[in-house]
């Protein structure tokens, strides 16, 4: 015997008669947080190439936010999960698949598109800068990758009875040749006997369109955490690298130097050695390594 609801409905009749559009629906759209790390440019062939984390961007080439700078992404299709939207923009706009991608927060304040009701689910993406070919899609002008620093201007606390309000201020900064944007995002957390939250604000931003900057805060704080933990920083890497290079990547996500014998225990069961070496002219060879699956 089939069950009824309390207005005496079956499931089919209920599904019969559901009309959706009696509900308020939002837009869904995915927005890309890709990273990469590349070498500066170094004039000395005698001394080692410095690192640079750095953010894909794109010009936008339509309204809202027209001839702002945006993460790349696009609405999710009725056909898709948001991770298949995801793993189809990095495709249209980097030209690779099969790299690491990570789910971030799914970002619903009402308000943050001015066109509608648009939550946007976010993804952070990790890829080696020697495979990436950059695309603008159709809605971009330009895309470029940007340099990235995200610093700590001032923090403060707040004692309560049952538990603390801490609010860190960082400045993220984005730098590609004489384009400049600049955000400050503040980090409020709330811990309490019960409960803990995390809230983002963007206090200012030039440049940045929507509310991307706090996606981009979001992005790069995920990020520091889990390099502490994680093999994550080996997905920005090629097959084979020397130790200095892979300390450079973790010193550029973590915006610190690292003592190198410490790193290099902290690292030891994530790589392996191999018989090649680097042959660069001006240096010493180094051995290369690749990552140990072994260790992980």
């Amino acid at each position: 015997m089939e069950l009824l609801d309390r207005n005496g409905l079956t499931e089919r009749e209920f599904l019969a008669q559901y009309r959706a559009g009696d509900y308020e629906r939002p837009s869904v759209a995915t927005d890309m947080v890709i990273f990469t790390v590349m070498d500066t440019e170094e004039n000395n062939y005698r001394k080692l190439p410095e690192k640079e984390l750095r953010l894909l961007l794109i010009q936008r080439g339509g309204h809202p936010y027209l001839g702002k700078w945006a993460l790349p992404g696009g609405f999710v299709r009725p056909t898709e999960t948001t991770e298949q939207a995801a793993r189809r923009e990095l495709q249209e706009e980097t030209g690779v698949d099969n790299v690491y991608l990570e789910q971030l927060y799914t970002f619903s304040e009402p308000g943050r598109d001015p066109r509608t009701w648009v939550m946007s689910c976010s993804y952070m993406a990790l890829i080696d800068s020697s495979k990436v070919q950059v695309e603008a899609g159709d809605d971009a002008d330009h895309a470029a990758w940007f340099q990235v620093t995200y610093r700590l201007l001032r923090e403060s606390k707040e004692l309560l009875d049952n538990g603390y309000i801490k609010t860190l201020q960082y400045e993220l900064k984005l730098v590609c040749g004489d384009i400049s944007l600049v955000a400050v995002v503040e980090r409020t957390m709330k811990s309490t006997d019960t409960a803990y939250t995390t809230e983002y604000r963007i206090v200012s931003n030039e440049g940045l369109a929507f509310d991307h900057a706090k996606i981009i805060a979001c992005a790069i704080e995920r990020m520091r955490g889990k390099v502490e933990y994680t093999d994550i920083a080996l997905h920005l890497m090629p097959k084979l690298f020397t130790l200095t290079e892979l300390q450079q990547v973790y010193e550029v996500i973590l915006d610190r130097e690292l003592l190198k014998a410490a790193f290099r225990r902290k690292v030891t069961h994530l790589v392996e050695e191999t018989d090649h070496y680097t042959e660069n002219a001006g240096h010493r060879p180094s051995r290369l390594y690749r990552r140990s699956w072994e260790g992980l």
